[in-house]
């Protein structure tokens, strides 16, 4: 069985292998600082050696749930968006979910490597391209936000080819890999007022020390 085989899910998304879920405050990118509910899946066949979240990645670890009841604590959380998240959430058929979360008045937002076809109607995407497993030409064209997490000179380059591919709207974001924080900050600083088409987005939740 392939690792997408594994990680779909009965009934076509009816049941997703769910690692957490919880009312927090967004911390990076464009929705910074708005109220949302987080849904993290577990799955994914990019696996960064730099994840803040690699117990997401084999979800045959994870138990399943009912979609229904994600939603339903979703919509009594009083948030006004779910961000959907990983692990890579697009290995799986998201379309009940994201279905469900907008018949509910939540906004979806998804964050995703976009190395799998989206499966699912979604209000934002936050397109995280990585490298070593590049994202499908598709989801390069449906990112209204490309976040590229920096460490080094080679990032930026890599940012640029990814940015060409993307939408003339889409937002462009500069991250620093929190491991080489220091480092990263000055890289896209500089970067950044040389090359004012891109903004810098910081994990301001890890400042906080929120979830």
């Amino acid at each position: 069985m392939t690792t997408r085989q594994e990680a779909t899910t009965s009934a076509e998304g009816a049941r997703l292998p769910l690692v957490e879920e919880f009312h927090t405050i967004q911390g990076e990118g464009r929705h910074t600082g708005r109220a949302a509910y987080f849904i993290r899946l577990g799955g994914c066949d990019v696996r960064c050696a730099w994840c803040d979240a690699k117990y997401t990645w084999d979800a045959r670890q994870v138990p399943s749930c009912e979609v229904s009841e994600i939603v339903a604590r979703a919509a009594a959380s009083g948030a006004p968006c779910a961000v959907i998240t990983g692990g890579e959430p697009l290995l799986h058929p998201l379309g009940p979910l994201t279905g469900a979360l907008r018949e509910h008045g939540l906004e979806v937002l998804l964050e995703t490597s976009g190395t799998h076809s989206p499966r699912g109607t979604f209000d934002w995407v936050c397109l995280s391209p990585k490298r070593q497993a590049p994202p499908l030409e598709e989801v390069y064209r449906l990112a209204n936000e490309l976040k590229v997490v920096i460490g080094s000179d080679d990032d930026l380059e890599w940012a640029e080819s990814c940015a060409a591919r993307c939408g003339e709207s889409c937002l462009l974001y500069l991250q620093p890999e929190w491991s080489r924080f220091a480092r990263s900050v000055e890289l896209i600083t500089d970067y950044v007022k040389a090359h004012p088409q891109w903004r810098i987005s910081l994990q301001t939740h890890k400042f906080m020390n929120i979830p």
